[in-house]
């Protein structure tokens, strides 16, 4: 096993975030379908009822979305997905303010602009820039930190099975292109994903998850993003709701791989496994 014990810092609106251990970002959907809450908080005052809930239990970052990638979703317009973002944005950047750095799960360059104008300080785009060609610019004008998530076919077909490849020897020559892409625009935090469960297989998923250490290469923070997804609950033949049990297990390997960033729906589960695996970290950055 490899690992990075390079000290990482992104910087979120002016606030220098420190990946020297890792950090938790909780998962707050404002939407009607998405595969594990979708509806719970979909209107501002249930979102931030969730947000301090999340960041009591010890949440560093927020990441709202508010367009479900599950399979067969609704495609929503841009305008019906700034409705239902930006009244959460403004309300959850009047309640943190300066405490709590807020990402946004959009691949739409127009929604990311209007999401940072509201207080949005971080862009999470699962497409890499490749649903929408001005994603990179806006990034780069906006001034802040950017998630590249990789993920193959369109928003329609990344969920479906995908062909025999060396999925890790893809990944890394996206994330390759993807960065020196971004670099040479400007921008200077850049944290990835690879993005298990959209368009790869099941093996697939898990070769990802056993090799991540491998993307270290890139000298990028990374983050893990694993929580209930089919992958597990598939896997176990249960369901969303009974899948925390197998995203600790996989939040554990991810952890031992050098992942910075756990992007998780149970806060409080993600944070006792970090304090248990504390003293791991140490001894591999020490050693």
């Amino acid at each position: 096993m490899r690992y990075n014990a390079t000290h990482l810092t992104i910087n979120a609106g002016g606030r220098l975030l420190d990946l020297s251990s890792p950090k938790i970002m909780g998962i707050l959907n404002v939407t009607p379908d998405s595969f594990f809450d979708g509806g719970r908080y979909n209107t501002v005052q249930k979102a931030l009822a969730q947000a301090e809930k999340l960041v009591e239990e010890g949440a560093d970052l927020l990441d709202v979305g508010a367009f479900s990638t599950r399979p067969n979703a609704e495609h929503i317009s841009t305008a019906e997905e700034i409705s239902r973002l930006i009244p959460v944005v403004k309300a959850l950047h009047a309640a943190f303010g300066d405490t709590v750095p807020l990402s946004v799960d959009t691949f739409r360059s127009e929604v990311a602009r209007r999401a940072v104008e509201a207080g949005a300080n971080i862009i999470n785009d699962i497409s890499g820039g490749t649903f929408d060609e001005a994603m990179f610019a806006t990034v780069a004008e906006l001034n802040v930190p950017y998630i590249l998530m990789h993920a193959r076919g369109t928003h329609k077909t990344m969920h479906q099975k995908t062909d025999d490849i060396d999925i890790v020897r893809e990944v890394a020559l996206y994330f390759g292109r993807r960065v020196a892409s971004l670099q040479a625009l400007g921008v200077k935090d850049i944290i990835l994903d690879p993005g298990p469960g959209f368009g790869k297989t099941m093996s697939q998923n898990f070769e990802l998850l056993n090799r991540m250490d491998e993307f270290h290469i890139f000298g990028c923070p990374l983050l893990g993003a694993v929580s209930r997804k089919s992958l597990i609950y598939k896997t176990l033949g249960i369901t969303a709701e009974e899948a925390l049990n197998g995203t600790t297990a996989l939040h554990a390997l991810l952890l031992n791989s050098g992942v910075q960033l756990l992007r998780v729906h149970d806060v409080k589960a993600a944070k006792e496994v970090i304090t248990l695996l504390r003293p791991t970290f140490k001894q591999k950055v020490n050693g």
